[in-house]
């Protein structure tokens, strides 16, 4: 459990009545704006769409897991999209250029993620470059090597079990929305029940006493940043199952999203503190943003403006908050 959630626990408040306290405004934010789009438009409700919007932010529900490992840590990762680019380019890579079986495939896709976010774990903890600029950097090494393997071109895959991984259903309920479902009880199951999930709090809520305390900061801050580039290399290869292609020029600007998923949904950007739950109700707030300003063919700019406005909104009751503390 967090350490607010241990606190309260300690007064004698439930973990259910912890988490209403906590949450309570992005809820009722989140009931309000289903409210007043279901008034303004007879489609939102429907169950096709309901559908089509929860497969459409399963993409930004693993960006959000990734991204908020790292906030917790008290770092960041803006080069997750990146990430979901090169993942899914080189997967589709090795399908249609080298002939390369699907599990093959895949494991190449999640080992470029793996791959990326061990390099910002290693000089983040060892030669203590600041998390934004190392993954700033990695940002730019991923999107050119996404360029470079596939020449700037999509590259299109026309194996049919590849794409089911993005289209396909199980019992009408498309894969990516079980995939987000199982992701996030396992990241739950993970922070709350491992020792580790305690030790990344630890590390964000108070470094120096987590140093005391015998935690090893730089396997954690590795270990974050390693698991953060496997969910973001997952979503773009599920991305690219959707797209029947790997295309290096996908997800530009997802990481913002993710940023402001996990800021609505209480991941304090000083670190340790935050809940998968609530970071979640942060992805369904953006989802819905997005879903219904489409049902209200409302111009992609102001979309673009809409969302800045969030992010900017998010984080400053986040500083507001903190300050008070």
């Amino acid at each position: 459990m967090t350490p607010k959630t241990l606190e309260a626990t300690v007064r004698g408040e439930t973990a259910f009545s912890v988490f209403m306290r906590n949450n309570l405004a992005i809820i009722a934010g989140l009931v309000v704006m289903c409210v007043l789009l279901s008034l303004s438009t007879d489609s939102f409700l429907t169950s096709s769409n309901i559908m089509s919007m929860l497969r459409q932010i399963s993409t930004n529900a693993f960006l959000t897991l990734a991204m908020m490992l790292c906030i917790i840590i008290g770092g960041i990762d803006i080069g997750l999209g990146a990430y979901v680019a090169l993942s899914g380019t080189v997967t589709a890579v090795m399908i249609t250029n080298h002939g390369q079986s699907i599990p093959a495939a895949i494991l190449f896709g999640l080992l470029s993620g793996a791959l990326c976010g061990l390099a910002n774990g290693l000089f983040i903890a060892y030669v203590h470059v600041p998390a934004f600029i190392a993954t700033m950097a990695m940002m730019n090494v991923a999107r050119g090597a996404a360029y470079l393997a596939t020449n700037a071109e999509p590259i299109r895959v026309r194996d049919r079990d590849f794409a089911a991984i993005g289209i396909g259903r199980f019992h009408q309920v498309p894969l990516p929305i079980i995939y987000t479902i199982v992701g996030v009880i396992a990241m739950a199951l993970f922070l709350n029940k491992t020792r580790l999930g305690r030790y990344i709090y630890s590390v964000g809520g108070n470094l120096t006493a987590a140093r005391y305390s015998g935690v090893n900061i730089k396997a954690v801050q590795i270990v974050v940043h390693v698991v953060a580039g496997v969910l973001a290399a997952f979503a773009g290869i599920v991305l690219a199952a959707r797209m029947y292609s790997g295309q290096p020029a996908v997800a530009q600007g997802y990481e913002l999203d993710a940023v402001a998923a996990s800021v609505l949904g209480g991941i304090s950007l000083t670190g340790g503190a935050g809940s998968v739950v609530s970071a979640m109700i942060g992805v369904l707030i953006i989802g819905v943003l997005q879903n219904g300003l489409n049902l209200m063919n409302i111009n992609s700019f102001w979309q673009i403006i809409a969302k800045g406005l969030v992010i900017l909104i998010a984080v400053s009751a986040d500083m507001l908050r903190n300050r008070d503390k």
